[in-house]
């Protein structure tokens, strides 16, 4: 939500900055759109500590109102600048090899790309050098005040990357991607494990799989490559909510049907035992009419039946249902506790 928050009230600060400027190429745009970022964490975390509101709902406050003052100014002041809201929320990656860095007449290639690499040299050098503090601090602000690290002063460093890295992005791809790729990648990872490193690691692939993958459909397509990206980005975390191994829906729904399935035989040996060496045991123990005791239904109760059988919990004679040695001994565990 705070990643996403970010991304658009950048705008706010890369409009002010050019009001001053004049100039929308010139590095202040970034440096007041970091500021922005940085000012929407601290509104929101003012609104949250009043507890009045949360976290969430802060942040729905907060970034509407400040990206709508960007649109407004856009709007009013700044309608014929390469600042258009279309510009901005789609870009245009097609584009953006014609838009090159040149210096001492050494063409450097194309400025996203000059400027992308710049930001993710310093992103993983800030991850990589901080990674314990960013770790202990993200999980547990309370631990590291009283080691004497500065949770906040890290959450503020963090938070102003995150802004440099949006507003670096804006010109080439636009927020909607920015958003997307911000976002999804974390959150398929975050679904495939719960180890922070392999985590990171597995962001980046989904990532740069949903680029790749997001272009060639644009290309199939003959659509907006940054829109194409967000939704293949979109897909894969679908992809993965569904077939993730322990999180994912399917995962899921086998091992509720299992825990269905286990809790069900136990409650066919248990109902055995209850009745096993009395007068009606014949009528109880009878795989027939099984489903009507336990009040079943007989679908379900013959591929429980058929399951215990399987796991060596019961035995059949004729139309009855014998319990084994297994069998009883788990029903007497189950009882017992």
């Amino acid at each position: 939500m705070m990643s996403d928050a970010i991304s658009h009230v950048v705008l706010l600060g890369i409009v002010l900055s050019y009001f001053v400027t004049r100039d929308i190429t010139s590095p202040f745009l970034i440096l007041g759109a970091t500021l922005t970022g940085l000012v929407t964490v601290v509104l929101v975390e003012l609104l949250n500590k009043t507890r009045l509101v949360k976290e969430d709902a802060a942040i729905g406050l907060v970034f509407p109102f400040l990206f709508s003052i960007a649109v407004i100014l856009i709007a009013r002041y700044a309608g014929d600048v390469h600042l258009d809201t279309d510009a901005v929320l789609l870009g245009e990656l097609a584009f953006a090899p014609f838009n090159r860095v040149e210096l001492a007449g050494i063409d450097l290639g194309p400025k996203a790309l000059v400027v992308m690499a710049i930001i993710l040299a310093v992103s993983i050098a800030f991850v990589t050098i901080f990674f314990k503090e960013l770790k202990l601090a993200t999980f547990d602000a309370s631990l590291a005040s009283a080691l004497g690290f500065a949770p906040v002063a890290i959450h503020y460093a963090l938070m102003g990357l995150v802004s440099v890295t949006a507003v670096g992005a804006f010109d080439a791809v636009g927020s909607i991607l920015v958003v997307a790729l911000m976002i999804a990648p974390p959150a398929a990872a975050y679904l495939m494990t719960d180890n922070l490193s392999k985590m990171i690691v597995l962001s980046c692939v989904f990532g740069i799989v949903s680029a790749v993958s997001g272009y060639w459909l644009a290309v199939l397509l003959d659509a907006n490559i940054a829109g194409s990206m967000a939704t293949t980005a979109g897909l894969l975390f679908f992809l993965v909510l569904l077939a993730a191994p322990e999180r994912g829906l399917v995962s899921a729904a086998r091992r509720r049907a299992g825990q269905k399935q286990e809790f069900a035989q136990t409650m066919l040996t248990i109902h055995l035992l209850h009745h096993e060496n009395r007068p009606e045991a014949e009528a109880e123990s009878r795989t027939a009419s099984l489903h009507e005791h336990l009040r079943w239904d007989p679908q379900f109760a013959q591929q429980v039946v058929v399951n215990a059988e399987r796991q060596g919990l019961v035995t059949r004679r004729g139309p009855f249902l014998l319990l084994t040695d297994d069998g009883r001994g788990r029903a007497q565990r189950e009882m017992s506790q």
